[in-house]
């Protein structure tokens, strides 16, 4: 390596107007603490500590001043000949996973993101991740960070130093591998990546400016909500999506109408996978969870992993931050607050059973996945086989909408809708809603997305009974048109939909769209696909296997969708956690993942659902054969089964199609091979 040209200067349009320390400069107005490189050589560090605890939003121990002050002593040696213009801040905040940087340094032409382990003498695992996420975070949500080089730096501060060569490796997208320093060796470790990378002239100023648009997980959003961050925290605002914060003030509207009016109201809120329904009622709930309020609102969802790891991550979350405060934290607790605030429907379904005709305490019920819910012939055999009430006459959603219209003067019912979804048996979609409120609730007001008219909404005829319905209000506002799930690929529920729907053109078009940003890759060993999806993640990227529910003769390849995966052991544990979905032991199937995601996903298609050349056909395996599915529900509970999995990836997925087996008649070939060659044929790439 050649020397590195410290002293270089690197062009840049105008120089940065410098604040006092710790007041806000553009995007590092996220910090506690942010000045220009030669500003910051200026300050003392009495200076910079006094700026860092002004600033700060907690309490200040003494450990965390001491830790502040070692870290501003290694980073005032770190540039001590530096004369290359820059930027550099303490405490820089990630909204996204509600974390702070503690060092953010454009130095030149490329962005450094330093970790400091005060103490410590060793990098472990958990550190080198954490970095690696902070750094992917910004190349991914930091606007004027998208086309620039940045280092993940992890300074452990009594390490030993290493005479071992620090290896500098970057990735396709300009983030380079974790660098591990002590201190001494951080000068020479910045100097040999300035050398190293590409020199593209930043300009300081506009970098600053640069706007986070972050687009979290459902987990990582409803940590955040429920932490009290507002949704336009932790969502885009670009001009090709409608704004989350647009949809939110929406619904918040209608619900002040109604406790102004004293009326009742429900209203219906579409959108494409992942486009951020289930946020929508995360931020309505989350403003109102103070019990003693009029407006105090519960998040219901019929979907039991979803509820079960949403209430484990925002129990822990909140024990976390509890403790970073030095405040007691008892989960068992901290979890039935949480209980009380996300709740599954059936719990508030058979609380209202008991209470007769008492209203329940929320006057604003938010029901996510709504199209799910029961038809009447479902909820009658099940109020007669679970709790020995005959005769019950109401579908779920006529039951559900009576128990709000207990209340005497307002409520409102916000039904969150996903189009496709419907994967399980009796599941009446959202026209049994439309139908429970015109020939129930004549005096209810309805606000309708105007796309409950698409297909796959399949409410046509019941939104017909609406027009002699009074207070019919129409809101463009209340459809959410672009996927956020995947935020590499914008379209990809678009390229599923057409794919599922053999309309082999739109496919074909849309991945030609998708293919630069999102990766989808086709195999037919689950090996490959296996050691793939390890090579893709980073820091700490989500990975796993999810299958369809009916795919039984995926056992020679150690998957049996007979024996259920824990949610929250798959979703939340780390990666040491042989139960979580990292090893790729464990494969979760549609039930499981819906309404959540990952970061890259392999979804392994079985003989339940086959291409033909009339289309695609659909089978159940019953005792030692495949039976074919006759029945046009079920066959659509199938498809959209694969809907579900073909959407859960954020930044990518392969596809394993096996080869089947010639000695074994359940997997023949000839049940895979030609769904193989329809994938291929509309373009994906075959991973070797």
């Amino acid at each position: 390596m050649s020397m590195p040209r410290w002293d270089k200067t690197i062009p840049f349009s105008a120089e940065v107007t410098q604040r006092v320390p710790g007041s806000p400069h553009a995007s590092f107005g996220r910090a506690y603490y942010s000045a220009s490189i030669s500003d910051f050589q200026a300050h003392s560090n009495e200076e910079v500590l006094a700026a860092l605890a002004t600033n700060s939003t907690f309490a200040i121990e003494t450990t965390q001043r001491d830790a502040w002050l070692t870290q501003t002593k290694i980073v005032r040696d770190m540039l001590k000949d530096c004369r290359v213009p820059g930027l550099i801040a303490f405490e820089f905040n990630i909204p996204r996973v509600g974390r702070r940087i503690d060092v953010l340094a454009l130095i030149g032409h490329v962005v450094f993101v330093i970790e400091f382990k005060v103490g410590e003498k060793r990098f472990s695992a958990d550190a080198i991740e954490q970095v690696w996420d902070y750094a992917l975070d910004l190349k991914n949500f930091h606007s004027t960070s998208h086309d620039k080089q940045i280092v993940p730096v992890l300074v452990a501060t009594q390490a030993i130093a290493s005479t071992t060569t620090i290896a500098l490796s970057p990735d396709h997208d300009g983030v380079l591998r974790p660098i591990m320093a002590t201190p001494e060796q951080l000068p020479s470790v910045i100097r040999g990546a300035l050398d190293f990378c590409e020199v593209q002239s930043i300009d300081p100023a506009e970098w600053a400016t640069g706007r986070y648009t972050p687009t979290p997980t459902i987990v990582e959003a409803a940590m955040a909500l429920y932490g009290g961050h507002g949704v336009e925290e932790i969502s885009r605002s670009d001009a090709t999506a409608t704004n989350l914060s647009l949809t939110s003030d929406s619904v918040a509207r209608i619900v002040r109408e109604a406790q102004a009016q004293r009326r009742k109201s429900i209203c219906f809120v579409t959108g494409v996978p992942g486009a951020g329904k289930t946020l929508v009622g995360l931020n309505i709930a989350t403003q109102h969870i103070d019990k003693n309020s009029e407006l105090y609102s519960v998040f219901l969802s019929g979907n039991g992993p979803l509820v079960m790891v949403l209430c484990e991550a925002l129990a822990r979350d909140k024990a976390r931050r509890l403790r970073d405060q030095n405040q007691r934290a008892r989960l068992g607790e901290i979890r039935s607050e949480v209980k009380a605030f996300v709740q599954n429907v059936h719990h508030f379904r058979d609380e209202c059973l008991r209470d007769g005709s008492r209203p329940p305490i929320e006057h604003v019920a938010l029901f996510d996945e709504a199209q799910r819910a029961w038809n009447a012939e479902q909820t009658a055999s099940f109020m007669l086989r679970k709790k020995n009430t005959a005769n019950f006459e109401m579908s779920e959603p006529q039951f559900l909408i009576s128990c709000m219209d207990r209340h005497k003067d307002w409520a409102v019912v916000v039904c969150l809708v996903g189009g496709g979804q419907e994967i399980n048996t009796g599941e009446a979609g959202i026209g049994e809603w439309i139908r429970a409120v015109r020939t129930s609730f004549p005096h209810w007001h309805v606000h309708l997305s105007p796309r409950l008219t698409d297909s796959e909404y399949e409410s046509g005829q019941a939104l017909a009974m609406l027009e002699a319905h009074q207070g019919v209000h129409i809101d463009q506002s209340l459809h959410l048109s672009v996927s956020m799930r995947s935020f590499r690929a914008e379209h990809v529920s678009s390229l599923v939909k057409a794919v599922l729907d053999l309309d082999r053109p739109r496919a074909k078009a849309m991945l030609a769209e998708t293919r630069e940003r999102y990766p989808i890759v086709i195999t037919r060993s689950l090996d490959t696909a296996k050691a793939w999806l390890k090579a893709q993640a980073r820091g700490t990227e989500r990975f796993g296997l999810v299958v369809s529910s009916q795919a039984q003769r995926l056992k020679p390849h150690a998957i049996d969708v007979r024996v259920p995966v824990n949610p929250v052991h798959w979703f939340l544990h780390p990666r040491e956690d042989v139960r979580s979905s990292f090893y790729l032991e464990d494969a979760a199937t549609e039930f499981h993942v819906q309404g959540l995601e990952l970061d890259w996903a392999c979804v392994v298609w079985d003989a339940d659902f086959r291409y033909t050349e009339f289309g695609w056909r659909h089978w159940s395996f019953r005792g030692d054969k495949w039976q074919k599915i006759n029945a046009v529900q079920r066959q659509a509970y199938l498809k959209n089964a694969y809907r579900v999995l073909l959407t859960r990836a954020r930044q990518g997925m392969v596809i394993v199609v096996p080869t089947g087996s010639h000695e074994d008649p359940t997997r023949s070939p000839g049940h895979y091979d030609a769904t193989y060659d329809y994938l291929c044929g509309l373009g994906f790439e075959r991973l070797a």
